[in-house]
């Protein structure tokens, strides 16, 4: 599951809104935005976000933080560590080829520590 895909998942159950009403006002099908909140699907578009924020009333905060959450949700990414230090290029294949057998708290951890460096 994606960052987005649980938020999304987490809104419309809180709206008590089945996948086939949601769907369907928003114009896709209901397999569709299964996929979409399971990670099966890559990132969604900036229209359905925005169909997506229309559909579930969302303003301010909450909009931004679904729109960030699109961004960092595509569930197959490319790392380019051209130019980089050697050190990079492997971490990113190590992080491949191991991220789905890391404890969720380790993954957490990681992550925190990732955010908290200056871009």
């Amino acid at each position: 599951m994606t960052p987005f895909g649980a938020k999304l998942r987490e809104l419309r159950k809180l709206r008590n809104l089945t996948l086939a009403e949601m769907a369907k006002a928003i114009n896709v099908s209901s397999a569709y935005l299964s996929a979409l909140e399971h990670g099966k699907r890559g990132r969604p578009s900036w229209h359905l976000v925005q169909a997506i924020i229309s559909y579930l009333n969302i303003i301010w905060d909450e909009a931004e933080e679904l729109i960030r959450l699109s961004r960092v949700s595509h569930p197959r990414i490319t790392i380019d560590t051209s130019g980089l230090e050697p050190e990079a290029t492997e971490l990113a294949n190590q992080l491949a080829k191991t991220i789905g057998k890391i404890e969720p708290s380790l993954i957490r951890e990681i992550l925190k520590l990732i955010k908290s460096k200056p871009n």
